[in-house]
């Protein structure tokens, strides 16, 4: 499942100037260099972004663990690849057991195998350290793009579902029949029920699923894989 929290509403006037930092993009920054975390995130807060801090991969995890409750919003990870718990490479394989949040790796150390193994693994990108201020901003805001992409595409599946899951098995056996170009009269034989009762079964069908050509329906039958 998709790495997330419990999502909450805001309430005193900070928790609603967070939640609009959130809404914009929550930025996961975890480094054991205090003086890397005070700046980047000085940085990102500036940029308008919210921003938690990390000294452990661990402690990361642990939060997510926890699953506690945060404002709704891209995110994406920030993550040194050198750190003293588990590496950076290793946190991007946890979390990729875990969802599909974006992660950029950066150091001030790393190799081309390391990046090139991030890279494989799935980062969007490898800074190097010291890295300009410009393009880790921009390396964020590509993260937070995918981010906000992929939460899209998130709920559109989760709207389907729900829509698939109120079809009986008979509306959902007309709605298959319908796409895979049979015609009315040929479900009717299959399933040895009347005309218009095929008919009934497809229009109940199309509404639920909020088609409104067969061209609609086949899309939906398809993306629902049913």
């Amino acid at each position: 499942m998709p790495i997330s929290n419990i999502p909450r509403l805001p309430v005193t006037v900070s928790e609603h100037e967070h939640a609009a930092r959130c809404a914009r993009g929550r930025v996961i920054l975890i480094d054991d260099d205090s003086e890397i975390l005070a700046a980047f995130s000085a940085l990102l807060e500036l940029s308008g972004y919210a921003c938690e801090t990390y000294g452990a991969a661990m402690d990361y995890l642990q939060v997510l663990n926890d699953n506690r409750p945060c404002f709704a919003g891209p995110s994406c990870v920030l993550c040194d690849v050198k750190l003293p718990d588990i590496d950076g490479l290793e946190l991007q394989r946890q979390l990729a057991k875990l969802g599909d949040t974006p992660i950029v790796l950066m150091s001030g150390l790393s190799g081309a195998q390391e990046a090139v193994c991030a890279f494989r693994s799935g980062a969007l990108d490898f800074l190097i350290k010291p890295i300009d201020a410009d393009h880790l901003l921009e390396a964020v805001h590509k993260a937070l793009t995918i981010s906000s992409e992929r939460q899209i595409v998130r709920q559109q599946q989760t709207c389907l579902a729900e829509r698939l899951a109120d079809l009986t098995q008979r509306e959902r056996q007309v709605a298959r029949y319908v796409a895979e170009g049979q015609t009315n009269q040929a479900i009717a034989n299959q399933l040895g029920i009347a005309l218009r009762t095929v008919k009934l079964y497809r229009q109940r069908a199309m509404h639920k699923i909020g088609a409104e050509t067969i061209a609609d329906l086949i899309r939906i039958v398809d993306a629902g894989n049913f």
